[in-house]
């Protein structure tokens, strides 16, 4: 369970697990700006995940990850106000064996948050007193 709790202002945060999530709006969106907001904390999600999943990939074959990078960039449809398009790219060292090329992207786009990503995950807001 994830409890979520008001900070005063435009701070949100969040307990689970034993940890504290802390959120902000930006100055723009009438916050002070001292922490992400709620929407940079998904789009983060994401990368870390496809990052969980590539180092476990290369982990398994023993392959260092300490010149691995991955970036997430994405394109925003001003029409539709949302997200159209999310570009993972995971940057390797020159000696990143090739063979593993088409397998780390695969394993990268087999991110839960990825894939919970749909239409069919049903969604409920509800008032409990």
């Amino acid at each position: 369970m994830i409890e979520v709790f008001f900070n005063g202002g435009k701070k949100v945060s969040a307990e689970v697990n034993g940890f504290t999530i802390n959120t902000d709006q930006g100055v723009r969106n009438g916050g002070e700006g001292s922490a992400p907001e709620p929407f940079t904390l998904f789009l983060a999600s994401l990368a870390t995940c496809a990052g969980i999943y590539v180092k476990s990939f290369c982990d398994q074959r023993e392959i260092p990850t300490g010149e691995i990078k991955i970036t997430m960039d994405y394109e925003y449809d001003p029409v539709a106000k949302m997200i159209a398009k999310i570009m993972i790219d995971i940057h390797v060292p020159a000696d990143f064996p090739e063979k593993y090329e088409q397998a780390v992207i695969s394993a990268a786009s087999l991110c839960a948050v990825k894939r919970h990503l749909s239409e069919k995950v049903k969604s409920e807001v509800r008032i409990i007193r």
